[in-house]
């Protein structure tokens, strides 16, 4: 086995490791947490926005 053989092995195995990646991705079954998941930079902390509550930003 030369190096080119080996070379090839792992392109094809990087390849198929992709394919698994996008498959995964893109599969009906995560789809309820990747939607959850993408919502949490819209939401917010109710006690953080109250003022008067001592909760929020810190000096």
């Amino acid at each position: 086995m030369d190096i080119n053989t080996l070379r090839s092995i792992v392109t094809v195995a990087t390849f198929l490791v992709f394919i698994g990646i996008v498959a995964w991705a893109w599969s009906s079954r995560n789809a309820k947490g990747f939607d959850e998941a993408a919502q949490l930079p819209f939401e917010q902390d109710e006690d953080a926005q109250r003022p008067g509550t001592g909760q929020g930003r810190k000096k």
